[in-house]
């Protein structure tokens, strides 16, 4: 379920971004400094809840939206149709249903929420405050402005976290070349690829709030990333064990904060270092997988086969071009342009 409200909110994240119609009937509601209720669908379970106001059939609009929401009662609309259905309703979820809030109206709406499974908006007219219901989740929706500002907090730290991992990437490849890496050295590159990954989600949540003001920091959160995902990829194949590769990232992305620091937990999580997993020191060898991918043009089915025949990088390296025309799919051109592309690499690395 938890998994569902995070796509739901994701959606609704969409829904409600600067330039949408909901988003402008919301600011027009704030700028009225009036509250609202609006429920984002329509069906049983709502009208099983509804009492009085009137029915409607008519086109979503920011104009409408608000008007309809001077009176004191919640608007039903629903979203597949894009079309207002009721107005001032009165709601009567179960008092039996959890709620955290302590307002009436953010109290109903949370309640709404939970028990019908449809998206809830409240604003509140005192504290000039936009809370939007998922389920079991809530999201308080900010000013534009300030969703920026927080985007570029987090960009700024993308930044510095992304030049550290370069640095980090380029050493590591020349232990990988040496066959001297260890298990701290997979665990600290992964640890500082998970923790770009949870700033990247910071940044993408950001430039979805923010709608059409975003573009900008999207642009500079895409140039950021490229080649992260094939990296991280490529890593895991290299060093966790076959078949476990799947599960080890969800893993990873299971860390709360605290455990991301502790290089044994990451050790553990990775399945690295012995049944414990805590021997930081245990030497690893890498397949080749994250080398290999260095080479341009290079297609992926040819290489998962080169590195499934060779199965660790430092035979890969000492292949000759014969030996590399053994692999199924590798001609003479490919093998020729293989053995100089990894000598490239690896003569780089150690420079």
């Amino acid at each position: 379920m938890g998994t569902d409200d995070d796509a739901t909110m994701r959606t609704m994240l969409h829904e409600i971004a600067p330039g949408t119609v909901l988003r402008d009937g919301i600011d027009r509601i704030l700028l009225g400094r009036t509250g609202a209720i609006i429920v984002l669908g329509f069906d049983e379970s709502v009208e099983a809840i509804s009492s009085g106001g009137f029915d409607l059939d008519v086109e979503l609009s920011a104009t409408r939206l608000r008007e309809l929401s001077k009176m004191d009662g919640a608007v039903v609309v629903d979203r597949s149709a894009g079309r207002i259905r009721r107005a001032n309703v009165q709601l009567m979820p179960g008092t039996h249903v959890d709620t955290v809030e302590s307002g009436m109206r953010h109290r109903t709406a949370q309640r709404t929420a939970r028990q019908t499974g449809h998206p809830v908006i409240s604003v509140s007219q005192s504290m000039r405050t936009v809370a939007l219901y998922v389920g079991e989740l809530r999201h308080l929706v900010l000013d534009t402005a300030d969703v920026l500002a927080k985007g570029e907090l987090a960009l700024s730290a993308l930044e510095r976290y992304r030049a550290r991992l370069d640095q980090l990437l380029g050493t590591f490849t020349a232990l990988e070349v040496e066959d001297v890496v260890t298990v701290r050295d997979v665990v600290t590159i992964v640890q500082r690829m998970e923790m770009i990954r949870r700033i990247s989600s910071d940044v993408e949540s950001a430039t979805v709030q923010a709608g059409t003001e975003g573009h900008l920091l999207r642009l500079q959160h895409d140039d950021l990333m490229v080649g992260l995902a094939v990296e991280r990829r490529s890593l895991v194949r290299d060093y966790v064990p076959t078949g476990a590769s799947a599960g080890v990232r969800d893993a990873l992305g299971a860390l709360s904060s605290t455990d991301l620091v502790d290089l044994s937990v990451i050790a553990r999580a990775m399945r690295l270092g012995g049944p414990g997993g805590a021997d930081l020191d245990t030497p690893a060898s890498p397949r080749g997988h994250r080398l290999i991918a260095k080479l341009p043009r290079l297609p992926l089915p040819v290489a998962n086969a080169i590195v499934s025949h060779y199965d660790s990088l430092q035979a890969l390296l000492a292949a000759t071009t014969d030996d590399l025309q053994e692999v199924e799919g590798v001609g003479r051109a490919r093998a020729f342009a293989v053995r100089e592309g990894l000598g490239r690499v690896a003569e780089t690395s150690l420079v």
